[in-house]
């Protein structure tokens, strides 16, 4: 009798989002907490140029207008004035929600790995409704990498080249949104496998990345 050989089914689909302008517009927020701690720290402070460049870890920007010695202090007052100045002000950047319950609609699970500091990060996605699997901060470009292999995601968004440097360091596919500082020039020259315009087109391409994974 001949013998039939199975095929294997494909692992779990986990898909991981980059968090600020990728599934957030987290600028009016960003331009108010800054102004507040330009206020109090009588350090000038530009703040649209501060929101034009979003994407690496907060003290790479403090060090832009404090001395190193006065970065740490100087991040840690930013964070605790987050809370009441920057959640309120941010929405979810367009095809965001959807974006999410689609990996959910095929049976996936969706994560959150960002720069942002872990519990601020958690307080957007709560205000706005959003509702990852997990959410790992405190993790910028390559070191992305570490948590996104940790939960085995085949899948990594992001609107910055350190976030196509994250997902490549993982081994996933790295699609990219022009919703932040990177265009896709930028985005194709660092590696990204995929460049979308924003999410609203991400289901579609979620759903046809599937069914070809499935077909394989």
């Amino acid at each position: 009798m001949a013998s039939t050989t199975e095929r294997p089914h494909p692992a779990p689909l986990t898909v991981g989002f980059d968090l600020d302008m990728t599934l957030i517009d987290s600028r009016p927020g960003i331009a108010a907490a800054f102004r507040v701690l330009s206020a109090e720290t009588g350090v000038r402070i530009d703040e649209a140029l501060v929101v034009s460049r979003l994407g690496p870890p907060l003290d790479t920007e403090l060090a832009h207008w404090f001395p190193a010695d006065e970065v740490a202090a100087a991040g840690d007052r930013y964070r605790e004035l987050y809370v009441d100045h920057a959640i309120a002000p941010t929405t979810a950047l367009p095809g965001a929600r959807e974006s999410v319950a689609e990996v959910r609609a095929l049976g996936g699970r969706a994560i959150v790995v960002t720069a942002k500091y872990e519990p601020n990060a958690k307080l957007h996605l709560a205000h706005l409704g959003i509702e990852p699997d997990a959410v790992i901060g405190w993790l910028w470009a390559e070191a992305k990498g570490e948590a996104l292999r940790e939960h085995g995601a085949q899948v990594y968004v992001g609107d910055h080249t350190g976030d196509v440097r994250g997902a490549r360091a993982a081994g996933a596919l790295s699609v990219a949104v022009t919703t932040g500082p990177c265009d896709e020039r930028e985005l194709r020259a660092a590696g990204a496998d995929v460049v979308l315009s924003d999410l609203t087109e991400f289901p579609a391409w979620l759903r046809a990345y599937e069914e070809t994974r499935a077909a394989a």
